[in-house]
């Protein structure tokens, strides 16, 4: 357990108060998921969709609904993996969203319910940054004074231009992923390398994160699940009474072929995503952000056939 001045929380950014502990809750035993995800099957995909990796998949049963979690190993190796493990333990199963606060983030993972407790495992060193290498797959839609800024497969990101890469000792480029609506957190302590198994799921976008915290995935299907979880108290989030819970968290590749959903996500470098990129421009002008743009998405979910 974590003493009251290291709650697993984003206490730096939105100084929250510790809350009184909520009450043990008895795990509720997985269950189908409440509401249908939004993107319906969807036909063959052409050569502008790429297929989500199975085991870069997170599926989030809740009580609200599924959200489908897209992985992002290339970004924060160690915390994917500490989520895979996590997941395929059951570990997730049965926990509240314990602090949600309305045009922030959704947070949970903790099975104390209080923004104290974690896994028996060992905290993760913070992965706020990465080196982008001429390997990575990153597609870049603006270059707002000399960065760019981009997606690494559905995540958003900015980083240096390749152009640097020869002066560089690793031939690589810095880059950080940034706070959009949907983007996956690792909450933690204020000591930067005590994430563990709390996470937090963004209901909107949060620049002032960017580089504080680790980023490990992004949500490609139930943004509006996430928005739709019950409400925190101001000024701590904790939520009170009963809260909504997790009902099953897996990775796609742990379920069986015929019963695990498939996530096809839009090429952002396609010419379709390229004309939408220049519609949204148009459309802010100078109040343009890469978190305006959002990557269409077809599922193919055996749990809604």
């Amino acid at each position: 357990m974590r003493s009251g001045n290291s709650v697993k929380a984003l206490v730096s950014i939105m100084a929250l108060a510790t809350a009184t502990p909520l009450a043990a809750q008895e795990a509720i035993p997985p269950a189908q998921p409440v509401e249908a995800p939004p993107a319906a099957v969807a036909p063959p995909p052409s050569a502008d969709w790429r297929l989500v990796a199975p085991e870069n998949l997170l599926i989030i049963d809740t009580t609200k609904g599924r959200v489908l979690v897209e992985l992002a190993p290339a970004v924060a190796p160690l915390h994917v993996e500490r989520i895979r493990l996590l997941a395929g333990l059951g570990f997730y199963d049965g926990l509240a969203w314990h602090r949600v606060i309305d045009w922030f983030m959704a947070q949970t993972g903790d099975p104390l319910g209080t923004g104290e407790g974690q896994s028996a495992y060992p905290d993760l060193p913070g992965e706020f940054t990465f080196r982008r290498g001429p390997d990575m797959d990153f597609t870049p839609v603006a270059a707002p004074m000399g960065a760019l800024l981009g997606f690494v497969g559905s995540l958003p990101v900015q980083t240096q231009p390749a152009e640097l890469m020869p002066r560089t000792s690793d031939g690589m480029v810095h880059g950080w992923a940034m706070y959009c609506p949907g983007v996956a957190g690792m909450a933690r302590d204020e000591d930067p390398d005590t994430a563990n198994s709390q996470f937090f799921l963004m209901r909107q976008a949060y620049p002032s994160l960017d580089k504080r915290y680790t980023v490990w995935g992004r949500v490609i299907v139930g943004l509006d699940v996430v928005r739709a979880l019950k409400v925190g108290e101001e000024p701590s989030g904790m939520v009170p009474g009963e809260p909504d819970r997790m009902l099953r968290v897996r990775v796609a590749s742990d379920l069986p072929v015929e019963s695990r959903p498939t996530a096809r996500v839009l090429d952002a470098g396609s010419p379709i995503f390229a004309t939408t990129i220049e519609s949204v421009r148009l459309q802010r002008g100078a109040d343009f952000s890469i978190c305006d743009l959002e990557l269409p998405v077809q599922v193919s979910d055996p749990a809604f056939r």
